[in-house]
């Protein structure tokens, strides 16, 4: 998705208490970063203009989110949207933190001394031509990654069919189970699930949207 450039997107995440300007020097203490490291740790991964983690984040405060982004620009958004949702629901920040990250460059901000309880992939780009595919958040070499940090289940959700089908490939060759799939997620009535506008825009023009939780097996980290 592009997005024009917004000269003030930098300047307003560099005075922002909950942007982290840089993520690498926390790998493999990414423990000590919030005021309560205690709860469980959930990240977002390619957070876009924030529709997803903006909701999540006040409907779990006993949890601590990480939310990230390629773009300044797209961060920025989520930011302010953030803070709305958190003024709008007399909630604080305490729980989340936001940083630009090129995802392809996970294993660099992220180390096997760290632990994740959930990773959400929410709508990422599916890169449909066959000589960009493995640059998917859900393509075999990137879900290793995460599987070094992981310990809980990976959410994703997409509305594109063919990201869908071959992602489960993706999650086998990787070494994930597959705990539950649909092809029409709003036709399931037991999972907790934040609409964003990307989502609606989907579903608007008819199509379903499509979700699976994965686990690494064996996990034993």
């Amino acid at each position: 998705m592009r997005i024009r450039h917004k000269p003030w997107a930098k300047p307003e995440l560099d005075a922002c208490p909950f942007c982290i300007k840089n993520p690498q020097d926390f790998k493999n203490k990414w423990n000590t970063v919030f005021e309560d490291n205690s709860k469980p740790l959930y990240i977002e991964l390619g957070c876009g203009k924030g529709g997803f983690i903006s909701q999540i984040v006040v409907s779990h405060p006993e949890i601590n989110f990480i939310a990230m982004d390629i773009k300044n620009e797209m961060l920025a958004l989520a930011k302010r949207k953030i803070e709305q949702s958190c003024q709008e629901n007399g909630k604080n920040t305490d729980n989340i933190k936001i940083f630009i990250q090129n995802i392809e460059q996970f294993h660099e901000t992220f180390g096997e001394n760290d632990r994740a309880d959930r990773i959400y992939i929410n709508f990422c780009n599916p890169w449909p031509k066959k000589k960009h595919k493995k640059r998917r958040l859900t393509h075999t070499r990137q879900l290793l990654n995460y599987k070094k940090i992981l310990r809980g289940e990976l959410w994703f959700k997409t509305d594109d069919d063919e990201l869908f089908e071959e992602s489960f490939e993706y999650f086998r060759e990787a070494g994930f189970r597959i705990k539950f799939s649909t092809w029409d997620l709003h036709s399931e009535n037991n999972i907790e699930n934040f609409i964003t506008e990307h989502e609606k825009m989907f579903t608007d023009e008819g199509k379903k949207i499509k979700f699976l939780i994965a686990e690494p097996e064996n996990n034993q980290i």
